[in-house]
Parts: structure tokens; C-alpha cells; sequence
């Protein structure tokens, strides 16, 4: 009989030990779900650079002078940074000058017509004189034909006379002389007439040149007037690249970088100073597409990272790019990105360039608050998982048994997800669940 009471005790001590075994809670990561703030953010790498960048440049063909500001020097507000070999800017000012000093000379020159009026004053007088002359002539050539006339009318009497013994050949012979001596003048009178003429017209001439070389100057004036204006134009453009030569810092900054140190000659446009104000310092980040559309002008952004240093700064989103670009990842994977500039809060700029001096182009890291709830139910988001229909599903942990649980959530991070429906404030529930964990199943939370 004792030994029936000993199975009876050993199968009830084995069977416990079964029961037990079937029925033990599986130990999981569990938290509780509270009432905490929560924020929703994009969180990009990105760097530091300035708005504007000035550009110290070549005005113009030329030779510079060796530069010895360096990287990082301070400047001034219209601080000469850079210069152009004074002399040479001197040497084109001076040629200019000695060029309008020439014209002005020709001018004067071509101005003074006191000869010409003289010479004119000559032609005038010399014209009327022959005008005389030729009027004088006139009346010889008159005359002449008058005795020329007498002659032959004489001959004619004495002829006839002759003719009928009333005169003798001596008579005659005179007579002939006579009228061949007036034909002679005559001839001679009507000569020189015309010669003077001749002479008249061409001296009438004699003003009219004098004139016409006079206009003549008063043209070369103008041509020269018109050379002394570009002359003049030619003057105050290098005398403008005199005043470009000696070139200035538009801003109070500093040296970002140098690209010509030694002297020597450099076409225009060469960029020779990189000058830029560090207060003036802001953040570019590369957001994707999909994330931007999140992103308003204002919200709050927190920047970190190495650069900034372990307390951060904060700031405020600037500026949205209105269209994006294409960035292949290091992946490979072709991303649109859009750019965001991040302005720092005010006195947080100040204070990052005293403790890390933060300069342009250093590496830092955003994170842009697109939205936040000071008090609302969370979850950490590891809980939360898709089920095979698609819809957001937990496991509360209920009665000790794990209960799979359909929710609907609201705002989310990388850490927390905020909890609409579904679950109640304390309940705990299964971190990170395994594919093991099913419905219903005993579970003990590792920490209570």
C-alpha cells in the first residue's frame, strides 16, 4: 500500500512539473505607455556657409601687386585688400592727359583764321583792283576801235583822192601806215582785254578759296573737338581704372581665401580674395522630397554635432529652395533633395565662434522640429509593427498574456511614437517583439 501512495505522490510531482513547464510566461522587454512631450523632426546632415561670399576680382588687364592678406586676416570696411601697380595706372592717366593737351593745341591752332581773314581781305582788294584793270582795257579796247575806225575811213578819203590825182603816193602811204598802226592796237587793246579777263576770273576765284579754307578749318576743328571728346571719355575711363586699381573690402569680415599671393600680371575677371562676414554664418542642408514637404519657413531646428559641440544650438528654418536636384547616395540610389537654410537663434552664433570658432563649410547635423505635442501618450516606437493586413499593431501585456492590439498613432520620431487609440495611459507594452510572440501568450515583463 505504501508503495501505491508513492507513485500516486511522484506522478502528481511530475505532473505539476509539466503543468508548470506548459504553463511558464515568456520573459520580454516591456515599457509603459505615458504622458510625454513629443516631436516630430527631420533630422539631415548639413554644413555651415555664408549667404553671400565677395569676390575681390581684376577689374581690368593689368599687373597686381603681390597680396599679403591671408587666410583668415580681418578687414575693414573699404580697406585697400588688393592693389594694381600704382605706376602703370599713372603712366595711362598721364598719356591720356598729354593726348587731350595735344588736341587742344591743334584746336587752338585750327581756331586762329587771322591769316585767312587777312588773306581774304587781300583777294578782295586784289579782285576789285582788277576789276579796274579790266574796265580799263575795255575802254582802251574802245578806243582803239574808234582811231581803227578813223584809220580805215582816212585811207578810204586818201585812197580816193589818190585815185583822182588830188593826193599824192606819199600821202597815200601814210594813210595805209596810219590804219595798219591802229589795226595793230586795235588787235593788241582786244588781247590784253581778254587776258585781263582771263586774269579777273581767276582772281575772282581768290576769296572763294580763302573762304573754302577757312570752312576747311572750322572742319578740322570739329574733327578735333570730336577726338578731344573721346579723348576726354578715354581720360576718365582711366582715370575710373585708376580709382578700380585700388581695391577694397565692400564689408567688416575676414579673409576666406587668397588665390593670387605673388605680383604679377592677371586678366580681368581673375578672382583674387574670397572675403566674407562670419557673423553672417548659416547652415545648408540637403533634405529629401519627400521629408521637405514637412518643412515650414520658422520651425525650430535643433543643430548639432562635433563641429557645434556637446550643448548644440538652435535655430530657425530661413529659407526653402523652390526646386530640388538629384544626389546619387553613397548607396548608388539616385535621391531629389531640396535645399533648407537654417538661420542660428540669436547670441547662439556668437557664442559656437567663442567656444569652437565655427567657421564656413564645417560639418554639422540638423534636425528641423516639423511638429510637437508638450504633453500627449507615447509608446517607444520599436513597440509599434505592421500586420499582415496592413494596419499598425502592439502587443499590450494585459493579465500577464501578451494581447496584439490594433492602434492608430499620431506624431512619431525615431525614438517615440504618439498613441490616438487603442491604448490606455500605464499599460505596458512588448518592445521590439519577436516573431515568436503571438497572441495570448504569457509574458513577464524583465523589468517591472
Amino acid at each position: 500500500m505504501k508503495w501505491i501512495l508513492t507513485l500516486v505522490a511522484l506522478g502528481l510531482v511530475v505532473g505539476g512539473a509539466i503543468y508548470s513547464g506548459l504553463t511558464a510566461a515568456t520573459t520580454v522587454d516591456a515599457a509603459r505607455a505615458q504622458q510625454t512631450e513629443i516631436r516630430e523632426f527631420v533630422d539631415e546632415q548639413a554644413q555651415t556657409r555664408l549667404p553671400l561670399t565677395h569676390l575681390i576680382t581684376m577689374p581690368f588687364d593689368g599687373r597686381v601687386e603681390a597680396i599679403g592678406l591671408a587666410e583668415g586676416a580681418a578687414v575693414k570696411k573699404d580697406q585697400v585688400v588688393a592693389q594694381v601697380v600704382p605706376l602703370d595706372l599713372q603712366l595711362t592717366v598721364a598719356d591720356a592727359e598729354a593726348n587731350i593737351q595735344r588736341l587742344e593745341a591743334a584746336i587752338r591752332e585750327s581756331g586762329d583764321k587771322t591769316v585767312e581773314l587777312t588773306g581774304l581781305k587781300q583777294a578782295v582788294e586784289y579782285v576789285n583792283s582788277m576789276l579796274s584793270t579790266v574796265e580799263a582795257a575795255a575802254a582802251r579796247v574802245e578806243s582803239g576801235k574808234a582811231k581803227l575806225d578813223f584809220a580805215n575811213k582816212d585811207l578810204s578819203r586818201v585812197r580816193s583822192l589818190h585815185e583822182r590825182s588830188s593826193a599824192s603816193v606819199e600821202q597815200l602811204q601814210a594813210a595805209e601806215l596810219r590804219q595798219v598802226e591802229a589795226a595793230v592796237e586795235y588787235r593788241q587793246d582786244e588781247l590784253i582785254y581778254k587776258s585781263l579777263q582771263s586774269v579777273l576770273a581767276a582772281t575772282q576765284l581768290l576769296p572763294t578759296v580763302v573762304r573754302q579754307y577757312t570752312d576747311r578749318k572750322d572742319l578740322s576743328v570739329a574733327v578735333l573737338d570730336n577726338e578731344k571728346n573721346q579723348a576726354q571719355v578715354k581720360l576718365e575711363q582711366q582715370k575710373r581704372d585708376r580709382d578700380r586699381g585700388t581695391m577694397k573690402s565692400p564689408i567688416d569680415g575676414v579673409v576666406l581665401e587668397r588665390l593670387e599671393t605673388n605680383e604679377r600680371r592677371v586678366s580681368p575677371g581673375t578672382v583674387l580674395l574670397k572675403i566674407g562676414d562670419p557673423n553672417e554664418l548659416e547652415v545648408e542642408a540637403d533634405v529629401l522630397s519627400q521629408d521637405v514637404v514637412r518643412v515650414k519657413l520658422g520651425d525650430a531646428v535643433e543643430i548639432y554635432g562635433p563641429a557645434v559641440g556637446a550643448q548644440g544650438a538652435k535655430g530657425n528654418v530661413s529659407r526653402i529652395y523652390p526646386a530640388g536636384f538629384t544626389r546619387v547616395s553613397s548607396l548608388g540610389v539616385e535621391q531629389q533633395r531640396v535645399k533648407v537654410i537654417v538661420r542660428f537663434s540669436e547670441d547662439e552664433l556668437q557664442r559656437l565662434r567663442k567656444e569652437n570658432d565655427l567657421g564656413v563649410g564645417y560639418r554639422v547635423r540638423v534636425r528641423i522640429i516639423t511638429a510637437e505635442k508638450p504633453q500627449t501618450l507615447t509608446v517607444p516606437r520599436s513597440a509599434l509593427f505592421r500586420g499582415p493586413d496592413g494596419r499598425w499593431q502592439l502587443f499590450a501585456i494585459r493579465d500577464g498574456r501578451a494581447k496584439l492590439t490594433d492602434v492608430t498613432f499620431g506624431l512619431l520620431n525615431d525614438e517615440r511614437v504618439e498613441i490616438t487609440g487603442g491604448l490606455t495611459a500605464e499599460e505596458q507594452v512588448v518592445l521590439a517583439p519577436e516573431s515568436s510572440l503571438v497572441d495570448g501568450l504569457r509574458v513577464r515583463p524583465a523589468t517591472e
